[in-house]
């Protein structure tokens, strides 16, 4: 379990780097929160300390990025927003991401539940009303 409080963008590396040492072994992550919450602005933080080389971006539109770092691995970066039925992740091969050993940060798995596998990590972002922000991993 991992739960930290970002107050302000400039904590946001700190937390992340503390947040991969809390799961050494895990690369399965699913993020929830509301549109707006801070899902993809922390996996880019996360994406910073894995030494990602390439521009990480938000895979609205594209349902998954891959992204390089500086060891030669992968990261996959999923967003299910659009999705519209599960047959869309049969037809993307998903299995092979998500069963594949290297990261994989998901966005809006809320539509996808039933295809997570058991270890996946479950991330809650919420946001007070004071902006603070709240990460919260079971």
């Amino acid at each position: 379990m991992f739960k930290a409080e970002i107050n302000s963008l400039s904590e946001i590396n700190l937390v992340a780097a503390k947040f991969l040492e809390a799961h050494p072994a895990d690369r399965l992550f699913a993020f929830y929160g509301k549109m707006g919450s801070g899902k993809t602005t922390f996996i880019k933080a996360l994406c910073d300390k894995l030494q990602v080389v390439d521009y990480v971006t938000s895979p609205t539109f594209a349902l998954i990025n891959v992204y390089a770092t500086e060891q030669s691995k992968e990261i996959y970066h999923f967003d299910f927003y659009r999705i519209k039925s599960l047959d869309e992740l049969f037809d993307l091969g998903y299995e092979e991401y998500f069963f594949s050993d290297n990261y994989c940060f998901i966005e809006w798995p809320e539509l996808i539940e039933p295809l997570l596998p058991m270890n996946t990590v479950k991330i809650s972002i919420i946001e007070t009303v004071n902006g603070t922000r709240i990460i919260e991993a079971t």
